[in-house]
């Protein structure tokens, strides 16, 4: 059976949310699992737009928190699908928030999440392809078999010398 092919266009997920008192801790800033929330949310309608499946989150990159977040910021989340392999598909997660009072914007972090594509009973199903249009897409689905290799060496499901992307760049062979 060919494979569709699908832009990561029309995977695109934007998310704003109001950070309200109940999200932050004593310091007035966002809690970090409550962002992780909004970024696992947005990753997984992305997956679920490129599938048209029901999906899980089989993996999160290292998140980290660049710049804090205030109590009632605006915070938004963009998430993309950047590459589907078999059944998994990787979507990236740009964090921003917005001070509405003074219009200033920083960036608060990034991160790549991995999601996998299920059918009605729990089995994975086969995806979609990407074909990347831009620049940065094509830049993003080049370097995803990289970060999906070092994932699966890092989780012991593979062994570096088992890459194909991998083991130019990590060693001195």
């Amino acid at each position: 059976m060919k494979r569709i092919n699908k832009t990561p266009k029309e995977s695109e997920v934007v998310k704003t949310e109001l950070v309200l008192p109940n999200d932050t801790n004593s310091l007035d800033n966002l809690f970090g699992g409550r962002l992780l929330e909004w970024m696992d949310v947005s990753a997984a309608i992305a997956a679920q737009r490129h599938s048209n499946c029901v999906v899980v989150t089989a993996s999160v990159d290292n998140v980290s928190f660049v710049e804090p977040i205030k109590q009632g910021d605006v915070v938004t989340l963009k998430a993309r699908v950047t590459r589907a392999f078999n059944s998994s598909m990787e979507v990236y997660i740009e964090v921003t928030a917005e001070n509405p009072r003074t219009k200033q914007h920083i960036g608060s972090n990034s991160a790549f999440y991995t999601l996998v594509a299920m059918d009605n009973e729990g089995h994975k199903v086969i995806v979609p392809e990407i074909k990347p249009e831009t620049k940065e897409e094509r830049k993003f689905f080049k370097t995803a078999l990289q970060r999906r290799e070092l994932r699966l060496v890092m989780a012991g499901k593979m062994r570096l010398k088992e890459s194909l992307s991998l083991k130019d760049v990590l060693t001195d062979e």
